[in-house]
């Protein structure tokens, strides 16, 4: 299957698993996020993203309530990487407005399907998007606050708005930068969630986004951009 298209192939797939019992308690410990514009993490080492990078995309560690707060966080995420997909829509450049489309479509369906499961897996859950509160008990939702706009913002990945003129770079290098913060919240997953629908989800974001990514970077070498940095989630490709 395309990669392109995997996303929207996993949402159907994983409909049937919306049940899934969430993922048991673990350890301990809060979250915190900090507002980006497009200017990536620190270059990920041999075993994985910078901390600063994890720092940012870091919903917590495992417990109870993993799943809820990693939805809430991706829905977020994915709800800038749609808001940034809009400002290129129509685009005549090569590729860039059907790659905007593409995303924008994907993305949305998963978004669906996150809402989905947090209906059916935390019907008690605020209707907000919350985070783990300072101190707060990972196992509980008592532990949970309500997602602070910086937090919203940090996870979004937005930055400021492009010119007319320079949105077609602002969206192929902001979206590569996006990308690699969600292959950062997909391991992250595989790392803490014992759900299998939550983990062959975090699978499915890293097949379709690191093919969007290898596609990103040959759209700005074609612009005759080809930054180092552009390759400094390559860490995070493999599964």
């Amino acid at each position: 299957m395309h990669p392109r298209r995997f996303a929207t192939a996993l949402v159907g797939l994983l409909g049937a698993l919306t049940l899934a019992a969430p993922a048991q308690a673990q350890d301990h410990g809060g979250m915190h996020h900090n507002h980006h514009n497009h200017a990536a993490p620190s270059q990920p080492g041999p075993s994985g993203p910078s901390a600063h990078a994890a720092h940012a995309h870091d919903v917590g560690p495992a417990g109870a309530t993993y799943d809820l707060r990693f939805i809430d966080g991706m829905v977020q995420h994915h709800t800038g990487a749609l808001r940034m997909s809009e400002f290129v829509f129509g685009i005549g450049a090569p590729g860039v407005g059907a790659l905007a489309t593409t995303i924008w479509r994907d993305q949305a369906n998963e978004i669906r399907a996150m809402g989905l499961w947090r209906k059916a897996w935390y019907p008690q859950a605020p209707v907000y998007p919350v985070a783990l509160a300072k101190g707060g008990d990972p196992n509980s939702l008592a532990g949970l606050s309500r997602m602070s706009q910086a937090q919203i913002d940090g996870m979004r990945m937005m930055g400021d708005a492009p010119t007319p003129d320079s949105r077609v770079v602002w969206f192929l290098e902001g979206m590569l930068h996006h990308h690699g913060g969600a292959l950062i919240m997909a391991h992250d997953a595989l790392a803490k969630s014992t759900n299998p629908t939550i983990r062959r989800f975090a699978r499915g974001v890293i097949v379709a986004q690191r093919a969007e990514i290898i596609e990103l970077r040959r759209m700005l070498a074609a612009d005759g951009l080809r930054k180092p940095e552009y390759g400094r989630y390559d860490a995070l490709f493999a599964l």
